[in-house]
């Protein structure tokens, strides 16, 4: 802290035990000056706040519903990240800009918003651009391909990574060797420039922690790797379904993030519902940031809140002050 300001900071303490307790101070000073109070709250938060051991990102998909109801546009999300949630780091969701990845004035002007607003890109999130765990040699050539572009744009933008999906029909081992190939190919492509290419838990056998960490260890190349999804853990739902049917085996969350942190590269922290103290009702937000942390992890958490009871807003706000609360009580 400047001495400037610890010097201001002694100086309205000693004011305040001039006229008995603290609170009478204050009011004192706010009677005579209403912005020395706001400075002073702002200046002894800014004191007290302890760091964190990874930065807060916000991920896009918190804002769906704004989103595809056209309430909200693409371009404005870095701006609404950083001057209504107060957050610098952002993680794009391909399907609201799904036309425009090689569309550079398109890109230009996004990044221009970014920089106007002080506002860093961290990854682009890749749906429906093809199974790179098909078992199709042809089909699967063509899925590394289609990401091609999303790889140049990650690039344009700034971004470090780009989050796609190994899914596939088949055996568990047949659909993780096609995954292996479809990642190493993808991966060898982004290596050239210096892109990162990881995988999410996003149901079938990627939530399986085990299946998705033998991915990793036999791809084996610096630049693919996972990104850990507190909530994504369900391995079958009814029917046979992906999305949208009820689940019906999930597996275990905590040692699913623990098997996928040694190649983890963001972590994505979602959330559905909240209890009256803040707390995430189906993940155990402690007990989850101390696996994360014990993995030295040091990068970005991605809020992902995805629930109906509370409106997108206050959803963000309670995973941000959730994960703010969670995070400085960890030693």
């Amino acid at each position: 802290m400047p001495s400037n300001r610890r010097h201001f900071l002694k100086q309205l303490g000693g004011l305040a035990a001039g006229f008995g307790a603290a609170s009478t101070g204050l009011s004192f000073i706010t009677s005579t000056n209403d912005n020395i109070q706001t400075n002073a709250h702002t200046l002894a938060n800014d004191v007290a706040a302890p760091p964190l051991f990874f930065t807060i990102s916000l991920a896009q998909w918190s804002l769906h519903k704004k989103l595809w109801a056209k309430e909200m546009d693409n371009l404005d999300f870095p701006s609404v990240a950083k001057n209504t949630y107060g957050i610098s780091v952002v993680e794009y969701v391909n399907q609201f800009f799904k036309d425009k990845a090689k569309d550079e004035k398109y890109l230009a002007e996004l990044l221009k918003r970014c920089n106007d607003n002080g506002v860093k890109n961290h990854l682009i999130m890749c749906d429906g651009e093809g199974e790179l765990g098909d078992l199709d040699d042809k089909k699967r050539l063509q899925a590394v391909e289609n990401h091609y572009k999303w790889v140049d744009a990650a690039k344009f933008l700034g971004c470090s990574t780009i989050r796609v999906n190994a899914f596939g029909v088949g055996t568990s081992e047949d659909v993780q060797k096609a995954a292996i190939d479809g990642l190493g190919r993808l991966g060898e492509y982004a290596a050239k420039t210096g892109i990162n290419v990881i995988v999410e838990n996003h149901g079938g056998y990627t939530s399986n922690g085990e299946w998705l960490a033998k991915v990793m260890k036999t791809v084996n190349k610096k630049n693919v790797g996972t990104l850990p999804d507190f909530g994504n853990f369900c391995i079958k739902r009814e029917g046979g379904a992906m999305w949208g049917a009820k689940c019906i085996e999930e597996y275990d969350r905590y040692k699913g993030v623990a098997e996928m942190m040694p190649y983890a590269k963001g972590v994505s922290a979602k959330t559905h519902d909240f209890d009256e103290e803040g707390n995430c009702i189906e993940t155990d937000y402690a007990r989850m940031l101390k696996v994360v942390k014990a993995a030295g992890f040091k990068g970005y958490m991605g809020i992902e809140y995805e629930g109906d009871k509370l409106s997108e807003e206050e959803g963000i706000r309670k995973t941000k002050a959730l994960l703010e609360r969670v995070g400085a009580a960890l030693k």
